[in-house]
């Protein structure tokens, strides 16, 4: 069983959060590892709703700041609906993931978490005007 820590990083490379998840199978598709992100950061704000989000991308509804998401109440977040949105925005460059020190490109790659435990995820910002 594997180890996967989950990193946040600027594009600059200034931390930003890490954590890690136990007990995982060694190999795990770039698909599954976005979604176990987002399904363990979903779980930990139902645990305690507030009006504010920090998570891999934004919650329907919810407005945007600095390293978070605002929402306009409190609510329960549903993982599978979040997991769809961050799928999408990585197929879209909303943010990249690396996996030791490569970029991966595709959903269905492997990860093999003996050889890669650590995942930055660095989310990329619109330019304003552009």
């Amino acid at each position: 069983m594997a180890t996967v820590t989950f990193r946040d990083e600027t594009a600059t490379g200034r931390p930003l959060g890490e954590w890690e998840v136990a007990g995982l199978p060694d190999r795990m598709t770039v698909r599954e590892l976005i979604g176990l992100r987002v399904q363990k950061e979903v779980a930990r704000y139902n645990a305690r709703p507030g009006n504010r989000f920090n998570g891999l991308v934004r919650p329907a509804d919810a407005e945007v700041e600095l390293n978070g998401y605002r929402l306009r109440e409190p609510r329960r977040i549903d993982w599978e609906r979040q997991a769809e949105i961050a799928e999408r925005a990585f197929l879209a460059n909303g943010f990249f993931v690396l996996a030791g020190d490569r970029q991966v490109e595709d959903l269905d790659e492997v990860v093999d978490l003996t050889v890669d435990p650590g995942l930055v995820f660095i989310k990329l910002v619109a330019l304003v005007g552009g």
